[in-house]
């Protein structure tokens, strides 16, 4: 019911965007054709009034070096169709395999036509809450799925083992979520347990972090952006987030390191519902139930021509791009269970000195 209740709401916004767009351009929205204008001379929308969070309470914190050969391994043996029951239980069994094998205890959660595979790392401090990194492991049929998302099931498992051992204030859950190809079902299904999402405060959702393409126009974007793009090339890691919870975008932005790709961050009002492309993975069903939440991405198909082919194999696979988006994530994890207090926007405090 509520998943009926959530595509009424994208209808509704989708009909809102198309009359806005009507009354402001005289012609309807395009998600697929942006304009052929440069960048650099398209007018840019007003910029938003957005909430300005308080002061962070955190300081960056560094993971440990991500392991490339590690990271690589487990996207390879993952580069197969993963759309049917056997093949996605192929795939969990990989996944469990690879938990056991990092001192992890992996759970099931079953749902209708799914599986979604969980597991937890208690923090110092259960008044903290948790901090959930999820990836969806299900491809679309025909794909190898190399990016999408073998890549964000890559990063999970690594930081899984780059934080066994580690003691952090929060606890650390990871989420690897089934049929998110046909309708974002495992997320749904995770993030509408009141008992899984109980002491969660925010989530983590890495889609396609594996490609990045560096000739002029290569990056699309959707065209509701109500600012204006970074670039035209696809070098950089985007991250999108809800604006009630701006402090998980931010953790982001804490330090720009050289030899790691740039992030931009896009802060959406309202849910998403005036800019339907920001709602296409596993972030969704949290917005939806007011838990904060960012989608961390190579922007898919916006980016690259891989997208739900067949060719969206290792060989396609950036992977000093990769590499670098996965020790950004891994280090915004860390940051977040060190911290304390709400991660809401406006709520957080700078500790006295």
């Amino acid at each position: 019911m509520r998943q009926k209740i959530w595509i009424l709401l994208c209808l509704v916004s989708a009909i809102a965007i198309i009359l806005v767009s009507l009354a402001r351009h005289q012609s309807p929205v395009s998600f697929d054709n942006p304009p052929d204008v440069p960048l650099s001379q398209q007018p840019a929308d007003p910029v938003p009034t957005l909430p300005k969070p308080s002061p962070l309470s955190m300081k960056l914190r560094r993971a440990p070096a991500v392991v490339p050969d590690r990271l690589m391994a487990d996207l390879e043996a993952l580069a197969f169709d993963r759309s049917t029951p056997d093949s996605r239980s192929q795939s969990r069994e990989y996944i469990r395999s690879r938990l056991l094998a990092a001192g992890w205890t992996p759970q099931s959660q079953p749902f209708a036509d799914g599986i979604n595979l969980l597991a937890k790392k208690p923090g110092k401090n259960p008044e903290s809450g948790s901090i959930l990194l999820g990836a969806h492991y299900d491809t679309v049929p025909g794909s190898a799925g190399a990016s999408d998302n073998g890549s964000g099931v890559a990063v999970l498992l690594e930081v899984a083992r780059l934080l066994q051992d580690r003691q952090t204030e929060r606890s650390l859950e990871l989420a690897f979520f089934d049929l998110e190809e046909i309708g974002l079902h495992g997320s749904f299904a995770f993030a509408s347990d009141p008992n899984l999402v109980a002491d969660l405060r925010g989530a983590i959702v890495v889609d396609m972090v594996g490609f990045a393409c560096y000739q002029a126009g290569c990056q699309d974007y959707p065209s509701q952006l109500p600012i204006q793009p970074p670039s035209d090339r696809g070098d950089f890691v985007a991250v999108i987030g809800d604006t009630e919870h701006l402090p998980l975008l931010e953790v982001f932005q804490m330090e720009i390191a050289a030899n790691l790709p740039p992030v931009y961050t896009l802060p959406v009002p309202f849910k998403g519902l005036l800019i339907p492309d920001t709602l296409r993975s596993d972030h969704a069903p949290f917005w939806y139930h007011g838990i904060g939440a960012v989608l961390v991405t190579d922007t898919g198909n916006l980016r690259s021509p891989h997208y739900h082919q067949s060719s969206d194999t290792p060989l396609q696979i950036d992977r000093a791009f990769f590499i670098g988006s996965a020790q950004r994530i891994a280090d915004a994890i860390v940051t977040l269970l060190e911290s304390q207090g709400s991660l809401q926007t406006n709520s957080i405090q700078t500790p006295p000195n």
